[in-house]
């Protein structure tokens, strides 16, 4: 299997606010979803119901294949689909200018976008899923259970976890220990299939270092791109704890979630310092004052605000933010970083200077 396919931009001109894309992937869904907002004009294909027949026939239903574009109000995300729901502005002579419909994003889709104006961060997400990405994969491991996860622009992707036949006492050496065999096997297979250009292997104590001596052996080449590391815990807790490990910093270079953790960190550090502000009012007092280096806002903020017809105040910010030169980052919550926003109330700020004293 070859590493992930890129979003796709067919044309872009972001002066008059124009830009048509192709999403390859889950995570351009993810993308695409945090950067439509309401009043943007999203074009695309869609499908709506067509009835066959007149009163004297017998009436058919079809799905007939559209082209349509709707001024958007709410959007909606889950793993496999985007849906953007709004007000028809432009489509065929049957379906009524104004009326309510959706258009469903899957990977695959193209459409296109229009807004007022294109935010610098908006801008940079698009250009960002365009790059190509090396593919990161991560074992935790100990005496008798592996876990398995791929690292994700939005956190990662559980692949997999078993635990191991292994001789429970040191003297019985009768029995040899296929567990390690087994789990180099499996993350070999992982790595042709992603085709991971890094490896990171964790456990707590010494048992990584007893696993890369079978890779030695067996799977040399992974031993490469092997990147080591330490946790305390196995399974999804080990993840998240890897993911903050400095050991790690270099393989993960690239990837948005270990970026968006460190952003969540350094606030984090910096709260204590009374040099930054989280939650919503201290956050746009912040913006207001000109004071905001840093602007951090989770996606699960932003989607609910969006639903709960909120939007328009964390919009103002972020747009104020950027008109100061000011960096938006938009933060996952699926991963520990922006669950720790999340308990911070969604959304916080690293600052130039103090505004509180």
């Amino acid at each position: 299997m070859l590493g992930q396919k890129n979003m796709k931009i067919i044309f872009k001109d972001w002066k008059s606010g124009e830009l048509k894309a192709q999403a390859e992937n889950k995570d351009d869904l993810w993308v695409l979803s945090q950067i439509i907002e309401p009043g943007d004009l999203v074009k695309g294909k869609s499908t709506r119901k067509v009835k066959l027949g007149g009163s004297e026939q017998k009436v058919s239903v079809v799905k007939k294949t559209v082209n349509l574009a709707v001024e958007v109000e709410k959007t909606e995300y889950n793993a496999d689909t985007l849906r953007v729901a709004g007000i028809v502005r432009q489509g065929p002579d049957d379906v009524p200018s104004g009326s309510y419909h959706t258009i469903e994003v899957e990977e695959n889709t193209i459409i296109k976008i229009t807004k007022p104006k294109w935010l610098k961060y908006q801008i940079d997400r698009v250009v960002e899923s365009t790059k190509e990405k090396a593919a990161v994969l991560i074992c935790i491991i100990d005496r008798g259970e592996a876990g398995f996860a791929l690292l994700k622009p939005y956190g990662y992707e559980w692949l997999s976890e078993f635990e191991g036949d292994v001789c429970k006492k040191d003297f019985d050496e009768k029995k040899e220990p296929k567990f390690y065999e087994e789990a180099a096997a499996m993350l070999a297979d992982y790595v042709k299939r992603y085709n991971a250009e890094r490896v990171v292997i964790a456990s707590p104590a010494f048992w990584k270092d007893e696993f890369m001596k079978v890779l030695k052996k067996k799977n040399p080449e992974i031993v490469k791109k092997a990147v080591l590391a330490t946790c305390n815990t196995t399974g999804k807790e080990g993840v998240n704890e890897v993911l903050k490990r400095p050991e790690i910093k270099t393989a993960l270079l690239e990837q948005r979630s270990a970026t968006e953790i460190q952003f969540v960190e350094n606030l984090m550090k910096e709260i204590g310092k009374d040099n930054a502000a989280y939650g919503l009012k201290d956050v746009k007092d912040a913006a207001e004052a000109g004071a905001v280096s840093v602007l951090l806002v989770t996606g699960k903020f932003i989607e609910k605000a969006k639903a709960d017809g909120k939007f328009a105040a964390i919009d103002s910010i972020m747009r104020g933010v950027d008109n100061a030169k000011g960096e938006v980052v938009i933060v996952s919550s699926s991963h520990e970083g922006g669950k720790e926003l999340d308990g911070l109330g969604g959304i916080g700020a690293l600052l130039r200077y103090r505004v509180k004293y």
